[in-house]
């Protein structure tokens, strides 16, 4: 009776061989530093497209190569799910026993990698762990690192990896002040902003520089823990320089924006001067009928004549933009998304920041525009609004006028 040849397992991969497949990187400089750096929790605040995420990726690898118990903590299900996919094929490359449903990775050797979402963080209690790194740690709840994670690296004297761009001054900025502190030599913090990656061109940083806000450049890219998390618009004063009694000039190019509101929102009209970039007009109502508000716009398109008009569109928006294009009126519609609005917003702040727009001198607007708040998600984009209770009807057609204002600075003979 012939018997089946046997074929021996093939070899795991060595760490030279996943790097030589890109399955893991050759670390730069700065990260060879930070990697060979012998504390035991590293908190590493680093700007966009550093290469903190295939650095951890690396670290956390080795690890479990040397037969250790890893995890990998992203602030969300989605977060964790990117990397989920390549520590997979890593592990499939290790030889390892896969299970997708736990997003678990069992090695030869006795080593574990995981990826797993902090999102229900008391799901992740009960486990003892060798080496952990918090993936955009920043946007993590401030409880997942005492409360739950710490504990897990007790009794086997586990080690961390603590990488995230800033979010202000909040638990992430206080467990990097404790890798400052020469009395705490378990802990060491790290700063690398966005240009100490030499496989990024200094042109595409100066380029990015130019068209962003300063907040948002010194969190994003310098990596820099900056106090007020939540301010959208700085200078706000400092722009408030319009002209209090504007006169239309034929030779200039209008545009205007509108934020539709009833009942107990407002109803916004703004207008520019796009050939100065100077506020020229203000109106904000409520509790009147769409008629009558339409009228109130046509009174002032009568006045200044605007080449270009945008409205928000979103549900009672469109009938009005419809009507309004029907008398003739240069109206186009904007649908305000989270990746719509967020652009919009952040144009808005970057002319008022570097005083290329001029302001009303209108108390509502001041208010509104000091008033509007920020939040950063997991996934990097901002969430855009009025505090709880407010309004922003006039920020809103501000930044819609302003929209217009540079969408070509062509006329228009509508009126």
């Amino acid at each position: 009776m012939s018997r089946r040849p046997i074929h021996p397992r093939p070899e795991a991969a060595s760490l030279e061989e996943l790097q030589a497949q890109g399955l893991l990187i050759v670390p730069h400089p700065a990260q060879a530093e930070l990697l060979a750096h012998p504390a035991r929790f590293k908190v590493v605040a680093c700007g966009r497209r550093w290469g903190k995420t295939q650095m951890a990726k690396l670290a956390l690898v080795e690890r479990a190569m040397c037969g250790q118990q890893t995890w990998w903590l992203a602030p969300t299900y989605g977060m964790a799910s990117q990397v989920w996919r390549d520590l997979r094929r890593i592990g499939l490359a290790l030889r390892g026993q896969i299970s997708a449903q736990e997003r678990r990775i069992d090695l030869p050797n006795g080593g574990l990698m995981s990826a797993r979402s902090a999102h229900m963080a008391d799901w992740l209690r009960g486990v003892g762990l060798d080496y952990v790194v918090l993936d955009e740690a920043a946007y993590m709840s401030a409880e997942v690192w005492p409360q739950i994670v710490r504990p897990m690296l007790l009794d086997r004297r586990g080690g961390a990896l603590f990488i995230s761009t800033p979010r202000g001054q909040n638990w992430f900025w206080d467990v990097y002040c404790l890798g400052l502190d020469a009395q705490q030599p378990d802990w060491a913090a790290f700063h690398y902003p966005s240009s100490s990656n030499p496989l990024i061109d200094p042109a595409e940083l100066d380029a990015i520089r130019r068209v962003t806000r300063e907040r948002v450049w010194r969190e994003e890219y310098l990596a820099e823990f900056v106090a007020d998390e939540g301010a959208v618009f700085r200078l706000v004063r400092q722009a408030v320089r319009a002209p209090a009694q504007p006169i239309y000039q034929p030779d200039h190019v209008y545009s205007a924006g509108i934020d539709w509101g009833r009942e107990d929102d407002y109803t916004a009209i703004v207008v520019l001067d796009a050939s100065t970039h100077q506020m020229v007009a203000l109106d904000r109502f409520h509790q009147i009928g769409w008629a009558v508000q339409r009228d109130r716009l046509r009174r002032l398109a009568d006045l200044w004549r605007p080449s270009l008009i945008y409205a928000e569109s979103n549900a009672i928006g469109a009938p009005n933009i419809e009507a309004l294009q029907a008398e003739g009126l240069a109206v186009r519609p904007f649908a305000m998304t989270a990746s719509s609005k967020g652009p919009l917003i952040q144009a808005l702040a970057l002319a008022i920041e570097r005083g290329e727009l001029a302001l009303l001198d209108d108390e509502t607007l001041v208010g509104e525009l000091m008033a509007y708040g920020q939040e950063r998600l997991p996934s990097g984009l901002y969430r855009y609004s009025a505090p709880p209770g407010g309004h922003d009807d006039t920020v809103i057609a501000l930044a819609l006028a302003w929209h217009a204002a540079q969408s070509g600075g062509f006329r228009l003979d509508f009126f």
